[in-house]
């Protein structure tokens, strides 16, 4: 865990998967067939804070929702990939607009389709309830499931590290 922290001291952007780590990983699907999904406030408060403080955050999906992008945009995520077949591509598109490294980057996610890009980053990072695949890589296995508060786990402990958290800002919308 110590080597863990003194990684999040490095970490200049966020890139998160989103069925399975944003939500519980339920899609609903009402009568017309729009698709729902459900996020946690806390998860999106801390991603808005980050986002104020100037971290890039990217989502890169291979869902095809594009409700999320609305979602996503209000708290302050300028870059969303959906229908991301391959999750490399777009990856590499979001280090190369903010003139990233990969080992800058936490990513976090949750199944097989993550596998690649986690390995390339500096801090992998997964939900409790993620894939075995995923959890043998990770750095970091959040004690919150998909869902539950995992991505707020570690955006907070990000900021923490970097003597970020519970500044000034974080105390108004």
């Amino acid at each position: 865990m110590g080597k863990f922290k003194d990684t999040l001291k490095n970490i200049k952007a966020f890139v998160f998967d989103v069925d399975g780590v944003w939500t519980n990983g339920f899609i609903y699907v009402d009568g017309n067939g729009l698709q729902m999904r459900t996020t946690n406030v806390k998860d999106g408060y801390a991603i808005h804070y980050a986002s104020k403080l100037g971290y890039p955050v990217a989502i890169i999906t291979g869902g095809k929702c594009t409700s999320i992008i609305g979602r996503f945009n209000d708290l302050g995520v300028k870059d969303v990939y959906i229908e991301a077949s391959n999750k490399v591509v777009y990856f590499e598109q979001f280090l190369e607009k903010y003139n990233l490294k990969a080992k800058d980057v936490m990513y976090m996610g949750d199944d097989l389709p993550d596998y690649r890009v986690m390995k390339m980053c500096g801090a992998k990072v997964c939900p409790a309830d993620a894939a075995h695949e995923i959890q043998e890589i990770a750095d970091y296995i959040s004690d919150k499931k998909g869902g539950q508060g995992c991505v707020r786990d570690v955006v907070e402990q990000t900021l923490r590290a970097q003597d970020k958290w519970m500044k000034k800002e974080a105390f108004v919308w």
